[in-house]
């Protein structure tokens, strides 16, 4: 899981009825965030079994003196993706002491309010906010300085990506860089299924309630009729693919119906089994050694890594490689 908002995109309805027409049904995991879905994802941080998000953080912290030491020379445009609050860039901001922050998520609007709180705090860095879907490509504006771009990329978001797709992300990353560029990345790392399967399922039910909350989101996009009741979270790590896959599944028979919406957007009127599933996320989870393969591919060299003392968790900083 990671944090983003809803999305701009430019037809939500029909991406999100094309992916539940498909033979095997999916939602992407940006439809999560809704106003009481990005709530439940702050509760979920919180949760004693859902680790990442406070693992990730003490690395960050603990490593700060290195990562500066690290990258080098201050000044860097920083590029932040997935900013959401923008809080998890800012602390690097005394380390890295950036020339310019770029702060990149899928609502503008989310941003400017989160840039207006936090140049009241750091009022003589210059700061610019990106709209932009940066799963699909990635458009930077003239604004964003080209010198010493520093993608910075936390929470493991990358697992959302299979393998596949992660390396062509890195790749587009890369062609935004020169050679004096680089990448700041939060991994989740292997472990046991016990530990992985707890923090997608936890006791108190509250990852289901955000699972299931995607159901509303996405009858107010795409004009669906899902009852949520209908429903139940089932979320299992994939050892073959090394990730955990998050799926609703149907508890009894139910057709799911949404009107035909002008002259020439479908409808549509699905039937689910008993049994039968949506798949709404993959967090795929790496070795150490296999993620810093997958960088070198996509046009980066791994310069330092950082885990936590348990090696749940690594914080990777890579530059490009020179072309």
């Amino acid at each position: 899981m990671s944090q983003s908002q809803p999305s701009p995109v430019t037809d939500p309805r029909g991406e999100l009825l094309a992916g539940l027409r498909a033979p095997r049904p999916f939602v992407s995991p940006k439809f999560f965030y809704d106003a009481l879905g990005s709530r439940l994802f702050c509760a979920i941080t919180e949760l004693d079994e859902y680790y990442p998000t406070r693992t990730e953080a003490a690395i960050m912290a603990a490593a700060l003196a290195e990562i500066r030491a690290a990258w080098g020379s201050p000044g860097c445009t920083l590029i932040d993706l997935g900013a959401g609050d923008c809080e998890k860039a800012s602390r690097l901001f005394a380390a890295l002491d950036p020339a310019q922050y770029v702060a990149v998520d899928i609502s503008e609007s989310f941003l400017e309010q989160s840039l207006d709180c936090l140049r009241q705090r750091f009022p003589s860095l210059p700061m610019l906010a990106v709209g932009a879907d940066f799963s699909r490509e990635l458009e930077l504006p003239a604004e964003v300085r080209r010198e010493a771009r520093l993608f910075f990329y936390p929470g493991s978001s990358i697992g959302n990506f299979t393998p596949g797709e992660a390396r062509a992300f890195l790749s587009g990353l890369r062609g935004h860089l020169d050679d004096d560029g680089g990448l700041l990345i939060g991994v989740d790392l292997v472990k046991d299924r016990a530990t992985l399967e707890a923090a997608y399922d936890d006791a108190l039910g509250v990852t289901a309630a955000f699972n299931l909350n995607l159901l509303r989101n996405v009858n107010r996009l795409a004009g669906t009729d899902f009852d949520p009741a209908d429903w139940r979270h089932v979320a299992f790590f994939d050892a073959a693919n090394s990730r955990i896959e998050m799926h609703l599944e149907a508890r009894r028979p139910v057709t799911v119906r949404a009107p035909a919406s002008g002259d020439r957007a479908q409808g549509l009127e699905r039937r689910f089994a008993t049994g039968e599933r949506i798949h709404t996320e993959n967090s795929c989870k790496y070795r150490l050694e296999d993620f810093r393969a997958l960088l070198e591919s996509a046009g980066f060299a791994a310069r330092q890594s950082w885990t936590d003392p348990r090696g749940w968790f690594a914080v990777i900083l890579a530059r490009a490689h020179r072309s």
